[in-house]
């Protein structure tokens, strides 16, 4: 255990109902000794682990882990469950799980950051650097070309997916090919500009101009510029030998399986994810991503990028719904609960569904990963009920 920060790990039947209360005491006893955590965050992590733990005794299947960061500390974490059933192996801090789409944060940091380098432009039209992508069909007569900036804000008009076959299919090293081949295959489903929509092969494509205008592989890019400088040595664009060692495998219900669960898709996944990686293919941690979540809040390490151009892209939203709760940014969601206004990205793959949000003006941020699908507790409810309990506290 760190200094100011307690890390617990509960199985279903790893510790009996009587213990319950003597472990939650001492880790209310170790944050605030600790971390010096206000009594009213004491409260509310009481509450939410006693909360998080019933609702994930109703399901069981796989595991869930949480992390709450105040400012660049990772102040709480907790675990239910498992990382790998067969083995009762349970889940700590440095267990990696697939993070699906959370990973277009850091496709989008990376087109900002070549945007500060000025090699991009957000104005630049995609077709600029893959000229590939006027084989889509149904481009709306008289349109101008979509734009970096629509395509980051899915806003460009793009389907959500390719229309190809097996798209989702192959190793890391095809997965720009998979891209250039399922464009013929890709339509636009609205004008561009106009209305929000979400595309995973929007995000596909913007990867590749960003590969091409960096002048390097993509995935080599944000290694360099965005994973080593924040430390993010067990995040990841393929499960390596070390991180199976330590790996939170995939769980899916069987339908009509009388609530069975089998982890076949998840771990044929790991062998690739076809065109699915700027969209969706990295694995990371709950140490991890709590740098990454930092660095969100303002507390990481200078030179990712500058503060101004950091501050001005969060400024900069567009509204995902007609009530105006939620919106899109370039490369992460908003959502509004009241009067706080949470900001991050949520993800879902076979097998995984996770979660980083955090609340700026507070400096708090929450991490959920949950290594089943169609499983309660869910990792996007739970992380926005947790930060809306501990962001109004």
């Amino acid at each position: 255990m760190e200094s100011g920060r307690l890390s617990k790990t509960y199985s279903r039947a790893s510790i009996a109902p009587s213990m319950v209360s003597m472990v939650l005491a001492l880790c209310l006893f170790v944050i605030g000794a600790g971390a010096q955590a206000p009594a009213s965050l004491q409260t509310a992590l009481a509450e939410l682990d006693t909360s998080i733990a019933a609702e994930f005794a109703k399901d069981g299947v796989g595991g869930i882990s949480v992390g709450v960061i105040s400012g660049s500390k990772l102040v709480w974490s907790k675990h239910y469950g498992y990382a790998e059933t067969e083995k009762k192996r349970a889940p700590t801090n440095d267990t990696a799980y697939r993070i699906g789409s959370i990973t277009k944060q850091f496709t989008a940091l990376a087109l900002l950051q070549l945007v500060e380098d000025g090699r991009m432009r957000l104005t630049d039209p995609l077709e600029k650097y893959v000229p590939e992508i006027k084989s889509i069909k149904n481009t709306p007569a008289g349109t101008p070309p979509i734009t970096l900036l629509q395509v980051a804000t899915m806003h460009a008009g793009l389907a959500r997916e390719p229309g190809c076959a097996q798209h989702s299919d192959g190793p890391l090293s095809v997965w720009q090919r998979k891209v250039i081949d399922c464009l013929p295959g890709t339509t636009y489903v609205n004008e561009p500009g106009t209305t929000f929509l979400y595309s995973n092969i929007g995000y596909a494509s913007l990867g590749l101009a960003i590969e091409r205008a960096a002048g390097k592989p993509f995935t080599t890019f944000v290694t360099e510029r965005i994973l080593k400088p924040l430390g993010m040595t067990r995040t990841a664009w393929e499960p390596s030998s070390d991180l199976r060692r330590d790996l939170a495998h995939g769980y899916q219900r069987i339908r009509d399986g009388g609530g069975a669960a089998t982890r076949g898709a998840a771990d044929r996944e790991l062998e690739g994810r076809g065109y699915r990686v700027p969209n969706g293919a990295l694995f990371s941690t709950v140490t991890d991503l709590t740098k990454f979540v930092a660095w969100e809040l303002g507390e990481g390490p200078a030179g990712i990028l500058k503060k101004e151009t950091q501050d001005a892209n969060y400024a900069r939203v567009f509204a995902s719904s007609a009530t105006f709760s939620a919106g899109y940014g370039v490369g992460f969601q908003v959502n509004r609960r009241g009067d706080l206004v949470f900001i991050g990205h949520g993800g879902s793959t076979a097998g995984y569904h996770a979660a980083a949000l955090v609340h700026r003006p507070t400096k708090l941020g929450v991490v959920v990963f949950r290594n089943c699908d169609s499983c309660t507790p869910d990792a996007g409810p739970t992380a926005t009920r947790i930060l809306q309990r501990i962001a109004g506290s």
